[in-house]
């Protein structure tokens, strides 16, 4: 994941902030990946991007798509 983590991080210009999920594909493996995209004062109005990203069985980075922006302190409803 740290070598896919770098490999996005030179495709976007920023470093992944985190990862929130990561599970095995038939293909190799999948992540869902959150950077900021904008920092911003409060720290809770930055603006983050949340990112498929598909990698090979050796952890190199196939694919990516960002699937959601949203501020940092904005809170998923349960539905």
């Amino acid at each position: 994941m740290r070598a896919a983590a770098e490999q996005l991080a030179e495709l976007l210009g920023r470093f992944p902030d985190s990862v929130s999920s990561l599970k095995p594909t038939n293909e190799g493996w999948e992540a869902q990946v959150e950077v900021v995209e904008l920092e911003r004062i409060p720290d809770t109005t930055s603006v983050m991007a949340s990112y498929r990203v598909a990698l090979d069985e050796e952890g190199q980075l196939i694919s990516y798509e960002r699937t959601r922006r949203y501020s940092r302190g904005m809170i998923d409803r349960l539905t």
